[in-house]
């Protein structure tokens, strides 16, 4: 059975870490983005993503200083993602010393970046990351792109199999419904997703304690599981959560 992963992330605006509620309000600073990076590789983080949320809204590439720095303190797996529209836009990540490009509503628009990507630089490389909303109206996801701000008026798991068809090589889903709300993960859309590709899955959006990680890996098949404030303002660790997922007997790392 492969291990699963626990990754923080960082969502940076104006160079600083901050978090949000469902991508848009509460907003709070979590500190500098190179140094919560080093801090993580030093508590065991299996990864790590780099999110600059407003890069697609303002209409300009990620900030590849954070990214070269990032990548100069840390050597575990890091994930950068946000206003990456071309195969040059992931060239140059990718040559700033990233391992992966998470590519989200560049995918939307233009589908063929995920399969230029894939041939370009490998499959490994290339995580479509996905905003799933929930339409009470059809009773299914929605996906949202321009950090959650508007809706691509595509169902999430059609859109999910789509990208694994085109080359991703995993999928980021992020609920808009849970993030931030840390009273767990969208357990029923994370398996939806996980049931329906067989590339791996990093589930985010939701996590406030470590009996969320056990669930969404359990419940919700995820390979993965993201997430920011509950270790940002040290509610738990990413030690802590290893640790009580060993002793339920969950595969980790």
């Amino acid at each position: 059975m492969l291990t699963k992963r626990i990754i923080p992330c960082f969502d940076v605006k104006n160079g600083r870490v901050v978090k949000n509620v469902s991508f848009l309000t509460n907003e709070r600073d979590a500190g500098d983005p190179v140094e919560l990076a080093a801090y993580y590789e030093e508590a065991g983080a299996d990864e790590l993503v780099l999110l600059d949320i407003t890069a697609s809204v303002e209409g300009r590439s990620t900030m590849m200083d954070i990214v070269r720095r990032t990548t100069e303190q840390v050597f575990i797996p890091f994930t950068v993602g946000g206003g990456i529209s071309s195969v040059e836009d992931i060239r140059e990540i990718l040559k700033a010393g990233a391992d992966k490009v998470s590519i989200n509503t560049a995918a939307v628009k233009n589908p063929q970046l995920i399969a230029e990507g894939a041939k370009r630089f490998g499959q490994q490389c290339i995580v479509v990351a996905i905003d799933g909303k929930f339409d009470p109206e059809k009773e299914d996801w929605e996906v949202l792109i321009h950090g959650g701000r508007t809706s691509a008026g595509i169902n999430v798991i059609e859109w999910a199999k789509q990208a694994e068809s085109l080359g991703a090589g995993e999928i980021l889903l992020t609920s808009f419904d849970q993030d931030g709300q840390k009273d767990g993960y969208d357990l029923a859309l994370t398996r939806r997703v996980s049931e329906a590709v067989s590339i791996p899955v990093i589930a985010s959006g939701g996590a406030g304690r470590k009996e969320h990680f056990y669930d969404v890996f359990t419940e919700g098949k995820a390979d993965a599981a993201l997430a920011a404030s509950i270790f940002h303002f040290k509610e738990t660790s990413v030690g802590e959560v290893k640790s009580y997922l060993k002793d339920k007997g969950v595969p980790i790392r």
